[in-house]
């Protein structure tokens, strides 16, 4: 596949997606960046603003098996997993594939879930693979996970465990649509048109999983100068040294903005990467990767705005 194939498949999967996900560029694009990298996703964001849409719409765009679980306090790990049954027949284990065992799955308010059932997802979302009974199961490929929390409501949600947040290579926010988005949103329910319906908006496959896989390889061809990779290096130790920075962010940060910048890249058309592609991919990449001192917070500090800061700070390379 050529660099300039992939330019194309990401403006036709973001065309048909923007039809249906109104005023949500930077999320689109993100969840399309993610996807063509192998990477996980949180989305972050209020109630009712079309985070669980977008994932279905996003499954309907591209050709592969889709799942979705609803994170409940009562669900168990072998709920997501899977679990061996006895045939007394056979008088032989069998195991039977949890909905991991899938291209894309969405973990709808993965924060309801208790901490063991959230650690279930730690080995899938980081090697691809299940173990049960002493046995390690493959997962099929590409794969990835689509989380969506709500970050206003907190009775009855559980943290989740910071291995398991490293482990999503973006987080994306979700805010409240423009008025003109808005308008646009309800003249489709006015027209008859039902966002849920993917025959309202005739909505086809685009993109098959094996291309996808193609594009993975493809983007590693992109280049990306040794001077770039000092840049990414310098802005996770500022991270770390930050004044107002307790934890700072994980090698495998530096490793994320390395691959999804070279994605990036490709999308806009690019064989190279451009300190610019890092700076926008920064806060989607560290925004969860950092935690903020108490007084920090109290003063309304936010991870965004400590990133910007630090990203000034840092001296990009001149080409």
């Amino acid at each position: 596949m050529q660099l300039s194939e992939v330019k194309s498949l990401f403006e036709a999967v973001q065309a048909q997606i923007s039809r249906v996900v109104i005023g949500q560029q930077e999320l689109i694009e993100g969840v399309i960046v993610a996807l063509f990298s192998e990477g996980s996703v949180l989305i972050e964001g209020p109630p009712g603003l079309g985070k669980t849409l977008l994932v279905n719409v996003l499954a309907g765009t591209v050709s592969c098996s889709f799942r979705r679980v609803q994170f409940t306090p009562d669900l168990m790990p072998s709920d997501l997993t899977g679990h061996s049954i006895y045939d007394m027949k056979q008088q032989v284990f069998t195991f039977n594939e949890g909905p991991v065992f899938t291209n894309l799955l969405l973990t709808d308010e993965i924060n309801r879930a208790p901490p063991k059932t959230q650690s279930a997802l730690l080995e899938v979302m980081q090697e691809h693979q299940v173990s049960v009974d002493g046995k390690t199961h493959r997962l099929p490929r590409p794969f990835l996970v689509i989380a969506t929390q709500n970050p206003i409501e907190h009775e009855g949600t559980y943290p989740l465990p910071e291995a398991q947040v490293d482990r999503f290579m973006f987080k994306l926010l979700v805010d409240y649509p423009a008025p003109a988005d808005e308008a646009d949103i309800l003249g489709h329910y006015a027209a008859g048109r039902d966002p849920r319906s993917s025959a309202d908006f005739q909505l086809r496959p685009i993109v098959e999983a094996e291309t996808v896989l193609l594009i993975q390889q493809t983007v590693k061809s992109v280049i990306v100068e040794p001077e770039l990779l000092q840049y990414i290096v310098s802005i996770l130790g500022a991270c770390r040294s930050w004044g107002t920075v307790t934890i700072g962010p994980s090698p495998r940060a530096g490793v994320n903005m390395l691959i999804a910048s070279r994605t990036l890249a490709a999308c806009r058309g690019r064989d190279f990467v451009t300190p610019d592609d890092i700076k926008e991919l920064a806060p989607w990449i560290l925004r969860h990767r950092i935690r903020l001192r108490p007084e920090a917070e109290l003063e309304g500090v936010t991870p965004d705005e400590t990133i910007r800061a630090i990203l000034e700070s840092v001296e990009a390379p001149k080409r």
